[in-house]
């Protein structure tokens, strides 16, 4: 350098004038050369890269601006400046003054270094970079290096007289000047580029438009955070999602990759089939199907990007060891004393810096670790749901909708949290790889000891974690058998209520919840055990190593700089060995994840081009299978149908009439033979598939709203009375799975969208089973019958109903999959084979129905109008009983004036259509009102009642004393820090003796091992208190639930109850007490940092209180703003599950309308309005951490600090110390803040948990004084005294004054229109409907004054819809096990049952599924017979069912009711009156009063109401 500077510089080697001075300056040469140049050889490095980043993602194009142009205009002027520099030189040549070669190449370089950043301030503007990061460090590196010199001049300028080279001095000045400027314009935004999203977007996310500075600091969220603090944040203030996460992105991102997987696959295969023949010769090899590879697909699709988190990480790995390196300098700093104190000001500095860069860095990395993860989870979940749409009925059956919920749930969410921590695979080792070649510098072999240590807590950890992860596979297990049973009972909560069976399902719930605790016990156990090792580990190894270092070697001395740069080393040491395990059990997690969604993704698919398109609807030759394992369903067939006519499929059950209908639509596996379907097809399934929408929109499904074809399409449906019904006409929201429709509703729903959609083809598989008689024929005539509105379409009928037979084109017989016969109604009666013998059974009571040509007007009124009395409860709201008086009125003045048939069904034309009008006036002002009200999301802050609550659930005094053995650890633990700093400062003193070496190890050891216990004392008795808490909180929700009365539970979703035993206990069991513990240990941790520095120096008390009110401040501000996303979070999570379990339910319908890209629309929007909360929540951590960790580095500052200025009074164990203490703080401080949060989101469970337990309950299950005697009632006499009753507080009298009174043994009939008051009447028997006046008695006791169970038990009700719970047939028949097997059998045979379970294998331990699908419908309706048949009390209550049995069923088990309940009272809700014409009287409901009450034949004679019915039915002339 001496020739490159000139020999009259100094050159780099005087360092005495650099170091020991107390006015420190670098030699000029240095600074001519080095300083200059490092920014220069920054922006040249970075330039090549830059430029082809800009190449390739161009944003657009930015107008110039003022700012722009007065940047280029200084960058002009620094090259001017530069090059003024460089030709001043040139002339001192010509002077004859000869400069050294630096001068020349300096400004040189510097010259076209500023002409590259003004070429790059207008080439990014060009691309649309709004602001940028590399000229941003660039100026910033500028201004830093140019600092230096500016002091040096100054300094030179102040000690000679003279300036000795004022053009340089001056240049030098200007050129300093503009470089600030230009660091300060770069810190100001662009505006965004033309034609951007930004501009087009409503509410766009701002990080596309922030400056390098605020992505940095992430502070462009702040805003998000303010609005947050001030009001609870809604889903509108979420910003957009950022078009690259979004799902119209990832999903054919992802899905492109899969399908090049999926290629690869069936190239190898193909390669393996004929390998396969050779390898067999060669050896028993297989040649094993590839399955494709997912997690190539997800490599290839997401690797890139996450490659950026992963540098991120390696480079704050590295910065990590900084620090420690900083301690030990300053601590031998604090030793020395004649050294400048500039030293210890620059050490302390240097450590804030670096911590600083650390968090940065840090958090940048798990920004994309988390975007990553993001949108694998967005990916994963688009490609199942795309998937999900075409599956084989095969597939679909290997998995149920719950389990491929949870592939998009559980296992989806797994993969997300998985790449949060993947990159700690290999970061992990290489921490401790660099932190063990530090002790070892540090410490020599006796580091060996500690990592030792290390490497036994490994298993002990990991054996910990395999124990753990078995428990909660067992109590998941337990969570999901009690789940699905409280799902069953708060189904069928109507039923158990009726039968008095709550206690026995209570006892059920209880021993499973039991178990459940047991578990979770045991896993507290292990807990406790774990959290001591946890804090135990880093004392431990500190204990053995430093002993070891000590007692090995007489010279050894334990002075300050090892034990806590030691210390400090340990610590980084703690996460990644911790965090090794995890992370490999979450790969083994998300592996099982992996395989799963990776068989489900290569299920086989439904082949698109089985059925043919272009010939008319024929089958010939099929063999069809539902499955390749499983039996065929359909043999050969040949069936044909000409196009326009109609054809009628019938058949007893199970012989294969749907999946006919299956097979045309292709969703039947092909084994042979041809099917095609020519032109458009509209499918209404056996069970009607509605979605959760308005009526119309599932009327509409997709298609555009046409009002005159809509209003036909209502009317021909007979759906017009219904809308009058509905709170909100055709705008009413239809709960999931049609909650809010009776049966009939629904399947009228579903045909009116088939008839909407106005296709060629009708498959109509029985949709007229689920509607009364009078409904099914106006159905008939309007639409499917031959002068229907689908005339001269192509439709295919599967029907019961056998009175439209002699109106079809053909009848296809089916007989065991097979066509047994096929012809015209006329044919096939002479041919005399089984279908005339099943039609002269049955025919007689249905034919005569034929001769009804006029359909009275009130029928159009018909009976299930209103969901069958279920929703009566929900529905009867004034508004609607108003509306339906009105309606009731007008039909009967539009019936009494008209005799003319014509005249008649022209006005009631007229009538509907006016009144359509009127109704939608009137229903458009007021809001449509909801059926359900809408749950409450909690907001703003949980008020502290509910902590108190908590803690009086684990136990006042437990709580008292769990922090006081808090506090102890911590005293603990800060003694051993103490007494370890005392003993460092031995090493000054020279008095170093055996003995007094080995009592500072002994007591060393006993407060650390103190410790341990007390960690372990602490959490377990934590543990216990919660699960005390937990047992309780359950015990109480679920005793609750079961005494509230009935009404309740029809104006409450069952899901809302259901999350409540589920989600909430959830996190009473297992999230709180975590969370609580963690809370506890890091805000114990921090106090304990506090006092340890504010000990060793005083003044560090000062600067506690403005960083605690900025802590405070920005806590606030993130608890509120991150407790609102996480709740827009989780509500906005479950409408993706509950859509995609529809589309799996409806998916053949969907498939049918072709309606497939819509729903994968509709997924990807949820999904994406997911995201758009969760996406600020992941910013709000990153936002958090920045600047909690930055008041952790400014409290590093501040000790560091004030230990350099207490240097003359503080020994170097107290500086370690506080120091030491400082920079584990960071961690500490930050969780504080999350677990604030978690703690608040959690406890809100306790809150909901308690609102359900404190519902008002019904009246006691046993009044001890009033018991009625054991034999009570004897004779079966039943009266009613003025009786009136109503649904609920507030609403109408369902029932007015009745007064009747019935001898034991009387057979009533009760006979009515709907909301005449029929299913009202038996529910006041069983008082699930109290009193509102009046009062009911069975031989002379008055019902309302006994126990609900002592009345319940002793009645017995046939329902109208059987509930079965899953569990074995026994069960269902007698829960509380109080008959004998032989009773049991007997009433199965009475009810006709005893052929079908005999034929079982495993008898009366026949398992049921849930709801009973194991049995058809009928066979379900026999068991219900069978119950009362068991119970054989004196009163029998029979709700008919209406639709849901075949007409064989139903004669049986009236029969069996004539027989076998021969000598008690029965009350009996007829729909088809022949049921009950020998009855003894028969009870005419109407508008809630008795309207005629009589003998059956004194009824018709006095052609009154029931003489009109029985004309309706034809059984009276």
């Amino acid at each position: 350098f001496q020739v490159f500077c000139g020999s009259n510089k100094p050159s780099f080697k005087v360092t005495n004038e650099t170091l020991h001075t107390n006015q420190p300056d670098l030699p000029e040469c240095f600074q001519l050369s080095v300083l200059s140049w490092l920014p220069c050889a920054f922006l040249w490095a970075a330039f090549p890269v830059y430029l082809f980043y800009l190449k390739t993602n161009k944003k657009g194009y930015i107008m110039m601006s003022l700012l722009n142009r007065v940047k280029t205009v200084f960058g002009l002027f620094l090259w001017i400046v530069c090059w003024t520099d460089l030709f001043y030189t040139f002339h001192e040549l010509r002077q004859g003054h000869s400069q050294p070669p630096i001068y020349f190449i300096t400004p040189l370089v510097l010259g076209m270094t500023m002409l590259l950043a003004t070429f790059l301030i207008q080439y990014e503007r060009l691309r649309g970079v709004q602001s940028s990061g590399v000229l941003f460090i660039f100026w910033f590196l500028s201004v830093v290096c140019a600092i230096v010199p500016f002091r040096s001049k100054i300094l030179k300028a102040s000690s000679q007289s003279d300036v000795p080279d004022k053009l340089r001095f001056t240049t030098f000045y200007f050129y300093f000047g503009l470089v600030v400027c230009e660091l300060i314009l770069c810190c100001f935004n662009e505006k965004p580029p033309l034609f951007s999203d930004v501009v087009t977007d409503p509410n766009p996310c701002p990080e596309t438009t922030a400056g390098f500075l605020s992505t940095v600091t992430f502070w462009w969220f702040t805003s998000l955070a303010i609005k947050g603090y001030k009001m609870p944040l809604e889903a509108k203030d979420l910003w957009s999602l950022n078009q690259r996460d979004s799902s119209k992105v990832m999903v054919p991102k992802f899905l492109r990759e899969w399908e090049k997987e999926q290629a690869k696959a069936k190239r190898y295969e193909g390669v393996g089939l004929m390998t396969q023949e050779v390898e067999v010769l060669l050896s028993s090899q297989k040649a094993t199907s590839r399955q494709p590879s997912f997690l190539r697909a997800l490599i290839k699709a997401f690797g890139p990007y996450f490659l950026i988190g992963s540098a991120f990480k390696l480079l704050q790995d590295v910065i990590t060891f900084i620090n420690p390196q900083l301690l030990r300098m300053l601590i031998s700093f604090t030793k020395q004393t004649n050294v400048p104190d500039w030293w210890g000001y620059a050490l302390a500095f240097l450590m804030f810096f670096t911590a600083l860069l650390q968090t940065l860095i840090l958090h940048h990395h798990f920004q994309y670790c988390f975007i990553t993860g993001m949108n694998v989870r967005t990916a994963i979940i688009g490609a199942i749901y795309r998937k999900a749409l075409v599956i084989t009925n095969a597939a679909k059956r290997s998995s149920t909708v719950g389990e491929i919920v949870n592939l998009m749930s559980v296992d989806a969410q797994r993969f997300m949290d998985l790449t949060t921590f993947l990159n700690m695979l290999w970061s992990a080792p290489l921490q401790i790889m660099l932190a063990l070649y530090f002790l070892w510098q540090n410490l020599g072999p006796s580091v060996l000891a500690g990592v030792a240590v290390m490497i036994m807590l490994i298993p002990f950890n990991a054996f910990i974690a395999m124990k753990t992860r078995a428990y909660q596979v067992e109590q998941m297990q337990y969570k999901d058998q009690r789940i699905k049973l409280m799902n069953e009972i708060l189904n069928g909560i109507k039923v158990l209520k009726l039968y008095a069976w709550e206690t026995s399902f209570k006892e059920k719930v209880l021993a499973i919840r039991q178990k459940e605790l047991h578990v979770l016990r045991k896993t507290a156990y292990l807990g406790a055990a774990s959290t001591m090792a946890w804090t135990s580990a880093p004392f431990l190894v500190a204990l053995t190593s430093f002993a070891v270092y000590v007692t090995v070697d007489k010279n050894n001395i334990l002075d300050a700089e090892k034990a806590f740069v030691s210390l400090s080393l340990f610590n980084i040491l703690r996460f990644p060995l911790n965090m090794l395990p995890q992370v490999i059990s979450g790969l083994v997690q998300a592996s099982v994840s992996l395989k799963r969604i990776q068989s489900f993704l290569s299920h086989d698919e439904l082949d698109p081009n089985s059925v043919d398109r272009k010939n008319a609807v024929s089958v010939s030759c099929v063999r069809i299978s539902q499955s390749l394992k499983r039996r065929l369903c359909i043999f050969s067939i040949n069936v044909m149908v000409p196009q326009g006519s109609l054809l009628a499929v019938v058949g007893h059950v199970g012989c294969g009439k749907s999946s006919l209908i299956s097979a045309l639509l292709g969703d039947m596996e092909k084994l042979e033979g041809e099917v095609s379907v020519r032109g458009s097809v509209a499918y209404v399934p056996q069970q009607a598939w509605i979605q959760n929408a308005t009526l119309r929109d599932n009327i509409l499904f997709g298609k555009n709203y046409d009002e005159r074809k809509y209003r036909r399409v209502l009317d021909a449906c007979a759906l017009t009375p219904d809308l009058e019904v509905l709170p909100g006409g055709d705008m009413t929201e239809i709960g999931e799975k049609g909650i809010n429709l009776s049966g009939g509703q629904r399947q009228r729903v579903s045909l009116a969208r088939a008839l909407y959609s106005d296709t060629e083809v009708y498959l109509l598989d029985d949709p007229l089973s689920a509607v009364d008689a009078h409904v099914s024929k106006h159905i008939f005539d309007n639409l499917i019958g031959p002068e229907g509105l689908l005339k001269g379409k192509t439709r295919i009928l599967v029907t019961h109903g056998i009175s439209f037979l002699p109106q079809v084109d053909n009848i296809v017989v089916m007989v065991d999959g097979r066509v047994s016969e096929m012809g015209s109604y006329v044919d096939l009666f002479k041919q005399n084979g089984a279908f005339a013998e099943f039609l002269r059974n049955y025919a007689l009571e249905d034919i005569v129905e034929e001769d009804e040509d006029l359909m009275d007007e009130e029928e159009l009124f018909p009976d299930d109008v209103l969901s069958n009395h279920h929703t009566d409860m929900v529905d009867n709201e004034p508004v609607i009983n108003e509306a339906r008086k009105s309606f009731l009125r007008q039909i009967s003045i539009v019936s009494s004036e008209g005799d003319n048939v014509r005249c008649r069904s022209v006005r009631r034309h007229g009538c509907s259509q006016r009144k359509h009008l009127e109704s939608q006036e009137k229903k458009n002002p007021q809001e449509v009102e909801k059926l359900i009200q809408a749950e409450t999301a909690e907001t703003g802050r949980v008020k502290t009642k509910v902590y108190l609550e908590y803690a009086k659930a684990v136990g006042p005094l437990l709580s008292v004393i769990i922090i006081l053995l808090y506090g102890c650890q911590s005293a603990a633990s800060i003694g051993a820090n103490i007494w370890l700093s005392q003993w460092t400062n031995d090493a000054a003193s020279v008095n170093q003796t055996a003995e007094n070496v080995n009592m500072r190890v002994g007591v060393y050891a006993a407060l650390g091992i103190a410790q341990g216990i007390l960690v372990m004392i602490s959490s377990f008795t934590l543990a216990m208190g919660n699960i005390g808490a937990a047992r309780k909180l359950h015990f109480n929700l679920l005793a609750n639930k079961l005494h509230t009365p009935q009404s309740f539970f029809d104006t409450t979703p069952i899901g809302r109850i259901i999350n409540r035993f589920s989600k909430d206990i959830y996190v009473i069991d297992e999230a709180l007490p975590s969370t609580v513990l963690m809370f506890l240990g890091t805000f114990f941790v921090s106090l304990s940092t506090m006092i340890v520095i504010i000990s060793s120096t005083p003044y560090f008390a000062i600067v506690i209180v403005p960083l605690a009110v900025i802590y405070i401040f920005v806590q606030r501000f993130y608890v509120a703003t991150s407790r609102q996303l996480k709740r827009l979070e989780s509500v906005s999570r479950s409408p993706i599950y509950s859509h995609f379990s529809e589309t799996i339910t409806g998916s053949s319908v969907i498939r049918a309308y072709g309606r497939h890209t819509a729903f994968v629309l509709m997924s990807d929007i949820k999904v994406d309005e997911n995201q758009k909360s969760y996406y600020p929540g992941i910013v709000s951590n990153r936002w958090l951490g920045v600047r909690i960790e930055f008041i952790g580095n400014c409290l590093v500052l501040f000790a560091a600090l004030f230990a350099v200025i207490g240097k003359k009074s503080l020994n170097p164990g107290l500086v370690g110390l506080s120091v030491s203490y400082a920079l584990q703080v960071t961690m500490s401080l930050n969780w504080m803040v999350r677990m604030t949060s978690d703690l608040e989101n959690n406890i809100v469970a306790v809150e909901r948990v308690k609102e359900y337990s404190e519902t008002k309950p019904e009246a006691p299950w046993e009044v001890e004084d009033k018991k009625p005697p054991p034999e009570w009632p004897m004779k079966g006499n039943v009266e009613f005294h003025n009786y009136s009753v109503r649904y609920r507080e507030g609403l109408d009298l369902v029932l007015k004054n009745l007064t009747l009174n019935v001898t034991g043994g009387e057979k009533i009939g009760i006979v009515g229109r709907t909301g005449a008051g029929k299913s009202s009447m038996t529910l006041c028997l069983f008082r699930l409907l109290e009193a509102a006046a009046g009062e009911i008695a069975i031989d002379d006791v008055k019902i309302a004054e006994i126990g609900l169970h002592d009345l319940r038990s002793k009645l017995t009700i046939i329902p109208q819809e059987p509930v079965l719970f899953s569990g074995t047939l026994r069960m269902n028949l007698d829960p509380f096990d109080s008959y004998s097997d032989d009773e049991v059998w007997k009433a199965l045979e009475h009810s006709h049952l005893h052929k079908f379970v005999s034929n079982q294998s495993a008898k009366l331990e026949l398992q049921c599924s849930e709801g009973g699908e194991n049995l058809s419908v009928g066979q379900r309706q026999l068991v219900c017979l069978a119950r009362a048949l068991l119970r054989k009390t004196r009163i029998l209550i029979l709700d008919e069912a209406t639709a849901a049995i075949d007409l064989e069923t139903d004669d049986l088990i009236q029969s069996t009711i004539r027989t076998q309940f021969e000598d008690c009272t029965v009350f009996t809700i007829a729909h088809r009156l022949n049921t009950i014409m020998d009855y003894t009287r028969v009870l005419v409901l109407d508008k809630g009063q008795i309207a005629e009450f009589d003998t059956p034949a004194n009824l018709i004679s006095q052609r009154g109401i029931f003489y009109g019915m029985a004309k309706d039915a034809g059984l009276a002339q």
